[in-house]
């Protein structure tokens, strides 16, 4: 048994509904999760938010997930025996963060299922709702749970074994982004990298998702994982960062807005404390909006470690600026 816990897979039956959590957000916290991860005026700066499709400051959608995780832990899901999450299979953000608001989660639980190939843990289809001070949603995530039983060993999935160190090398430079006329469906451009060091795994844990195997080194050896790794929602805000990073060196006539939502992510092997990402992004369709001056653009977006191994994919939507 997973010494400490006290919930497991037996506590979350279908049709159970958790409802916790009182989060505040605020002006620096949404300015310093955007200067980190999401540097878009919008997130930035209050005058040129004012003049945005978002009309106002608002936070970063992969703070808003980061905050509703940190509402998870803090809600149940470091009291159960958690041993991860294979990914996200919907995220959409119904309407701007804004500083001020005080932020509780709903948890619903759709299905639970005892996993075939690890009969020790059980599956549970969570649907999670995110809501302001006034019970208006604003995100909507639905994701699965991997859950120790209970009475059942903590220990590391056999297929999640460390690559050699050999280094994999033959990354492409990172590259630039056409303007939305210009884009090309099926064309891989490269964003860049991002190393994940200990330091840095552990900070964005330890304010966003502290479970025991982003924090701790011994505890991270007998978790799931089999050594500290970063959190998942690290993963995908570094992925954020070299998207925008991308957009600042195209020019300006590249110009996303906001986003809708995601759907299909999956963290695919765990990233540890010292591994380098590389991510990149493909357009799989785009079209015009109803919106004067805006398209939209869908988009294939993965990361792969220094072993050549993938560890990340999502499908991403943005509004885009037509020129």
């Amino acid at each position: 048994m997973n010494a400490g816990k006290q919930l497991f897979f037996e506590d979350f039956p279908a049709g159970a509904r958790l409802e916790f959590g009182h989060y505040a957000v605020t002006k620096d916290e949404v300015i310093a999760f955007a200067s980190a991860f999401d540097p878009q005026p919008f997130h930035l700066d209050e005058a040129a938010a004012a003049r945005s499709m978002l009309g106002g400051l608002a936070a970063s959608g992969w703070h808003t997930c980061a905050i509703g995780m940190r509402l998870i832990c803090d809600g149940f899901l470091n009291i159960t025996d958690g041993r991860g999450a294979p990914g996200i299979e919907e995220v959409k953000w119904l309407k701007p963060v804004r500083p001020g608001m005080i932020l509780s989660m709903q948890a619903d639980v759709i299905s639970a299922r005892v996993s075939q190939s690890r009969p020790s843990i059980g599956i549970v289809q969570f649907r999670l709702t995110l809501r302001d001070e006034t019970g208006s949603p604003v995100m909507v995530q639905d994701n699965a749970i991997m859950i120790g039983k209970r009475g059942a060993k903590r220990q590391a999935h056999p297929n999640l074994k460390r690559e050699s160190a050999t280094p994999f090398l033959p990354f492409d430079e990172a590259g630039t982004i056409p303007p939305f006329a210009d884009m090309q469906t099926g064309q891989r451009i490269v964003l860049g990298s991002m190393s994940f060091s200990e330091s840095a795994v552990i900070e964005f844990a330890r304010r966003y998702d502290p479970q025991d195997f982003h924090l701790d080194h011994e505890a991270a050896l007998n978790g799931p994982f089999g050594a500290l790794a970063a959190s998942g929602w690290h993963t995908a805000a570094c992925w954020m960062r070299c998207f925008i990073d991308t957009v600042q060196r195209s020019g300006s006539a590249v110009q996303p807005g906001p986003s809708p939502g995601f759907s299909n992510l999956r963290w695919l092997k765990p990233v540890y404390a010292g591994d380098t990402i590389t991510y990149d992004t493909r357009a799989i369709e785009k079209r015009l909006t109803s919106r004067p001056g805006w398209g939209l653009v869908k988009a294939k977006n993965t990361g792969i470690n220094q072993h050549g191994a993938a560890v990340f994919e999502f499908e991403s939507v943005n509004f885009w600026k037509v020129t």
